[in-house]
């Protein structure tokens, strides 16, 4: 049996913006791998990591603008969330079988427990959740 992650007393959020540049992903991906290596267990941080990695490259690719990565913390669940200056909706679409690109939302549909998009008065924020402790997904 895997031990279980430790418990989180209190909601802790933090937060970083990147900028609208390659690089950015792989920034957030570390940066993230940092903040919860102590709470999550490896595949869930492995998860954690992709799903930030496809969230961020999304927002880079398709609004150019810089980006607002904010990760929540609770005892049952890790929220991320990528907010950008672009007002144009995420698509979820299907692909071929060989495509290189366009799973990016595919990968969150797949992999979060839950995500969706939210319009702000300055673009939008796409979001998604991990539980911690699922063991359906």
């Amino acid at each position: 049996k895997s031990p279980e992650p430790p418990s989180l007393e209190s909601r802790q959020v933090w937060s970083v913006e990147l900028a609208p540049e390659p690089a950015s992903a792989t920034q957030a991906r570390s940066l993230t791998r940092e903040q919860l290596a102590s709470i999550c267990p490896p595949d869930t941080l492995d998860t954690i990591a992709l799903l930030v990695t496809e969230l961020v490259t999304n927002a880079i690719l398709h609004a150019r603008t810089p980006v607002q990565l904010q990760i929540e913390t609770r005892s049952d669940r890790v929220s991320l969330s990528v907010q950008d200056a672009s007002n144009r909706q995420p698509e979820l679409r299907g692909f071929a079988s060989d495509a290189v690109a366009g799973r990016g939302l595919a990968l969150v549909e797949a992999l979060a427990s839950s995500w969706g998009v939210e319009a702000t008065p300055s673009g939008k924020v796409v979001w998604c959740e991990i539980a911690l402790n699922d063991t359906t997904r």
